[in-house]
Formats: C-alpha cells, sequence, structure tokens
C-alpha cells in the first residue's frame, strides 16, 4: 500500500514568507529552507524581524488570503488524491495553512502550530516532532506504507531519500546539482506520471 508525501511551500501553493516579505517591504524575509538547511535556526530569525518591526500574525495571514495555489495544484492534487492516498507534510503552521487547505479542497495536513499572544505576536513555534517530514515518512512505513515522497527544498530531502520512490519538484539548481541522483521536474504532468510509475 503505498501513500505520496508531499511538501506544501513551493509545490502546491507560493512561499508563504516570500509572499509577505513583499507585502511587508522587507526583502530579509524571503529567506526559506530553500536557502537556509537548519528550520529552527530560520524560524527564530524571522521572528527576530517580525518583532522589530512590530507585526504579528495578523498581517501574515492577511497575506496568506491573498494567496492562490500554484496554476494546476488543485487538479493535480485532486487526480492524485483519486489514485491514492496524500498526506501534506509540511513545516508550516496550522495558523497559516488552513486558509490554503480550504483552496486546495481540504486534503490532509500534518504540520506545526505558533504561539501567539493575545495582541497577536508570534511569541514562539511548536514543531510536533523533531525533523518531522523524515519521521513521519518513517512511521508511516512502519505501519506497513510504502511512501512516495515530493519536494522542493532541503528539509525535505529526508523523506525523499527515506522513501521508496523521492523526486525533486521546482527545485533550485543547487539542491539538484547537490544530488543529481534523485529525478527533478518541473511540471504537474511530469510529476503525475513519475508517481502513477510507482503506484
Amino acid at each position: 500500500m503505498e501513500i505520496v508525501c508531499l511538501d506544501l511551500e513551493g509545490v502546491l501553493v507560493p512561499e508563504i514568507w516570500i509572499a509577505f516579505a513583499q507585502a511587508s517591504g522587507i526583502p530579509e524575509l524571503k529567506r526559506t529552507t530553500r536557502d537556509e538547511p537548519d528550520y529552527d535556526k530560520l524560524m527564530k530569525w524571522r521572528l527576530g524581524i517580525l518583532k522589530e518591526h512590530g507585526l504579528g500574525l495578523k498581517e501574515i495571514q492577511d497575506t496568506i488570503a491573498k494567496i492562490d495555489p500554484i496554476p494546476g495544484a488543485k487538479e493535480f492534487l485532486d487526480e492524485l488524491r483519486s489514485l491514492t492516498q496524500v498526506i501534506i507534510i509540511s513545516d508550516t503552521f496550522t495558523q497559516f495553512a488552513k486558509p490554503l487547505m480550504a483552496k486546495l479542497g481540504y486534503p490532509t495536513i500534518f504540520c506545526n502550530s505558533l504561539e501567539v499572544a493575545d495582541n497577536g505576536e508570534i511569541t514562539g513555534f511548536k514543531m510536533r516532532i523533531e525533523n518531522s517530514k523524515y519521521t513521519t515518512v518513517k512511521a508511516l512505513q512502519s505501519i506497513g506504507y510504502d511512501t512516495i515522497a515530493s519536494g522542493d527544498s532541503y528539509n525535505d530531502l529526508g523523506m525523499i531519500q527515506a522513501s521508496k520512490a523521492g523526486f525533486l519538484f521546482k527545485s533550485t539548481d543547487k539542491i539538484k546539482a547537490d544530488h543529481p541522483e534523485l529525478p527533478a521536474y518541473e511540471t504537474y504532468e511530469e510529476l503525475l506520471a513519475a508517481i502513477k510509475e510507482q503506484l
């Protein structure tokens, strides 16, 4: 029995932090897991910038409300879900993901949560589990699933490499060059065809 594990940002929806960097006019916030392999370090740095600029959850949610899935993403996901079980495994947060899940037809998502003060300031974040993507894939395998995984960033490599089949999707030239052993695709048609071969 197969289960497909997909990353969210950069694969199905645009990067939330890049959209917020543009909306807020703070270019430093464009830094993502494509640039920084250490997620804990990246998030602490982001929260420092938000605090410095007096920005909180509401401002980010206002930006997220205007984000639409990448063209073709919902159709890809709908077709994939008609063929097999699909879980989105993301390092984003429930407070960010909820409106995006509505636009994608409410797929299952495993993600993290933010700690938010009464005034809306994001004071911290709670990771669901350490090394969440890799750990989740290993847990699914332990209950009898063969996993097929796809993502675009450094934090996706663990789940991609641990799976029966794994693919880079819309990744960076550096990650593709560092991992020539991983098939890399740019279109949903290509990715869907590669996944279908494994089902």
